[in-house]
C-alpha cells in the first residue's frame, strides 16, 4: 500500500517553481526523439525525457504546438502534475527544471563515487543507466536492475520490483518516474535504504526533493551552452551527444551547496 499519494511529488515540484518565479515567461521550446527542452527568462534552460513509447500515433503529438513562446511558465508547469500524457508531463518537468536550475558548479562530482558502494551494498537500478553497470559491478557490490522497457535488461514483475526495493541498501532512481506516475510507489519501498539517488537529466534539483521524500541525494546537470543543447535536443539526440555542453551537478542532504 502507498504511503504517499501518486503525484504527491509532481506537485511539490510545481510549487516550489511557481514560489521561485511566479511570473516567468517561455521563450523557447524544443521537443525532440530523446529530450524536451524549454527555456524561460533569464536564459535558463531546463531538460526532461521524452517517453516516446507513450505516445499515441500520427503526425501530431502535441496539439499545442506553435503556441507555447511566450506563454507564461506556469501553464506550463502545471502539466506536469495536470497533464493527461507524458509528453505533456514531460514539457512541465522541464518547466520546472528551468526555472529551479541553480549556477553550474565549478568542478564536477561523480554521482557514484558519492555513494562510496562497498561489496555489501544491494544496488537497486530503477532504469537502465548503461554506462553505470559495469562500475557498480567493479565495487563488488550486488546489482539489480528494475526496467519497465522490454527491450532492456532487467526484472520486469511489480512483485519483484517490491522486493528488491525493499531489500535495497542503495536506491538509483530514473527521474524519469515522475513522468510515468511510479516515483511515490518507488520510494515508499526505499525507507530501508541507506542511500536514494534520483539521476538523469530530468532530475529537478530542488532542495527541498531532499526535505520532503526519502531522496537524499539529487544527480541531475545544467547547460552550460543552450545553443548546442537545443540543436542536439532538436537533431534527436540523447545524454551522448548533450554532454559535452552539461555540467553534472549533485545535491545531497548535509550539504546544500553544488
Amino acid at each position: 500500500m502507498l504511503m504517499t499519494a501518486p503525484g504527491f511529488t509532481a506537485q511539490m515540484i510545481v510549487e516550489q517553481a511557481l514560489k521561485a518565479a511566479p511570473g516567468a515567461t517561455v521563450t523557447d521550446v524544443r521537443i525532440g526523439l530523446g529530450y524536451a527542452g524549454v527555456v524561460v527568462d533569464d536564459d535558463r534552460l531546463g531538460l526532461a525525457a521524452v517517453l516516446r513509447n507513450d505516445m499515441e500515433p500520427g503526425c501530431t503529438v502535441f496539439r499545442r504546438a506553435g503556441t507555447l513562446v511566450g506563454e507564461k511558465a506556469a501553464v506550463l508547469l502545471e502539466l506536469l502534475s495536470e497533464g493527461t500524457t507524458s509528453l505533456e508531463k514531460t514539457l512541465g518537468l522541464a518547466t520546472a527544471n528551468a526555472i529551479l536550475r541553480p549556477d553550474p558548479p565549478e568542478t564536477e562530482e561523480d554521482a557514484i563515487d558519492l555513494i562510496e558502494l562497498t561489496a555489501d551494498d544491494r544496488v537497486a537500478m530503477v532504469g537502465f543507466f548503461g554506462p553505470l553497470v559495469k562500475r557498480i559491478e567493479a565495487t563488488g557490490a550486488e546489482l539489480f536492475i528494475l526496467e519497465l522497457d522490454p527491450r532492456r535488461p532487467g526484472f520486469r514483475e511489480e512483485r519483484q520490483h517490491n522486493e528488491i526495493l525493499e531489500s535495497a541498501s542503495v536506491a538509483l532512481v530514473t527521474a524519469t518516474s515522475l513522468l510515468n506516475g511510479t516515483i511515490e510507489a518507488i520510494l515508499d519501498r526505499t525507507s530501508g535504504a541507506r542511500h536514494v539517488v534520483l539521476m538523469g537529466p530530468s532530475t529537478p534539483l530542488d532542495p527541498l526533493l531532499l526535505e520532503e521524500t526519502p531522496v537524499n541525494h539529487l544527480a541531475g546537470s545544467i547547460s552550460i551552452n543552450n545553443g548546442k543543447i537545443l540543436q542536439v535536443v532538436s537533431e534527436g539526440g540523447g545524454t551522448p551527444e548533450m554532454r559535452p555542453w552539461l555540467r553534472y551537478a549533485n545535491l545531497l542532504t548535509g550539504r546544500k551547496k553544488i
